[in-house]
């Protein structure tokens, strides 16, 4: 059992729980991802890092409360256990097999949306210790969805946000930042974008027209995590991957986001008919009852 050491709402439906998990925090690194399941029988849930303490062997994760599953792990309080937290699982970020020299110096650009600020966050913290210089680029639909702002700061050098809406920072989207700060003559060695499908889809197509090395993470795409179910099947450079084994960050202009895209409406479909399966489970008929 894995007892949850600290929770935080982060915003509304968005969770951190920091999770008693000794053996997972001493081999984490930044990009890889754990499989929770809240009970027995419980779906498995694959939630990229979002912290470790290898000190003090806790490991944060965030999470959304969007299906059936995350709603019950979103229901767990301090105090509560998780029956398996396993992991660390998939490869690394590329960059911590990089000679620290090399990094020392280096610019790069993160471009998170939604709770992707999230999974950027140990990479922040692994590349500000080398000496990389740091600018993000934080995106959510309106200013009460923006995570992690304050901890994030602290570790960058330059940070912007936008919001579809205008009601904090820039209004629009992360893409049009993005574009604004190439256009100012800002110089990148690597961007590393995670969030939805379709905004990594338009920094993809964004960057290549600079020709700036662009990675990012297809975490949403995995179902089981072990590469059984072969359910986060994605071509890269025309070779079918699996995100969970070979992932989850890949080269960002060598995915093709079109059937990533469609293969994950597909599960979207699946989960809403599972939601309604619950909701029709534990809805109890008052029609005709005296209240």
């Amino acid at each position: 059992m894995f007892k949850i050491l600290r929770k935080r709402e982060l915003a509304p439906d968005i969770y951190l729980f920091e999770v008693e998990a000794p053996r997972v925090a001493k081999t984490a690194n930044p990009g890889q991802f754990v499989i929770v399941r809240a009970y027995d029988k419980g779906e498995r849930i694959p939630l990229t890092i979002a912290d470790y303490d290898k000190r003090t062997g806790s490991v944060t994760i965030v999470i959304q409360a969007l299906g059936a599953s995350t709603r019950v792990i979103c229901s767990f309080e301090e105090g509560d256990s998780f029956v398996d937290f396993a992991g660390p699982l998939g490869q690394p970020s590329d960059f911590i097999h990089f000679d620290p020299d090399k990094i020392n110096g280096k610019r790069f650009l993160f471009v998170a949306g939604g709770v992707g600020a999230a999974p950027i966050y140990p990479q922040l913290k692994y590349l500000k210790e080398r000496g990389a210089v740091l600018d993000v680029i934080i995106g959510a639909r309106s200013k009460e969805l923006l995570i992690l702002l304050d901890e994030i700061r602290e570790k960058v050098d330059n940070l912007y946000v936008a919001t579809n809406d205008g009601s904090f920072g820039y209004k629009g989207f992360v893409t049009c930042v993005l574009e604004e700060l190439i256009s100012k003559g800002n110089q990148y060695d690597q961007v590393i974008a995670i969030g939805p499908m379709v905004m990594m889809k338009s920094v993809a197509e964004s960057t290549k027209k600079y020709s700036i090395p662009t990675i990012v993470s297809l975490n949403t795409l995995m179902i089981d995590g072990t590469g059984m179910c072969g359910a986060c099947r994605v071509t890269v450079n025309g070779k079918i991957r699996f995100t969970c084994v070979d992932g989850p960050e890949f080269n960002a202009h060598e995915v093709d986001f079109d059937e990533a895209m469609l293969r994950l409406n597909m599960y979207r479909s699946e989960e809403q008919k599972r939601l309604v399966d619950i909701e029709r489970k534990h809805h109890k008929c008052k029609i005709g009852r005296t209240m």
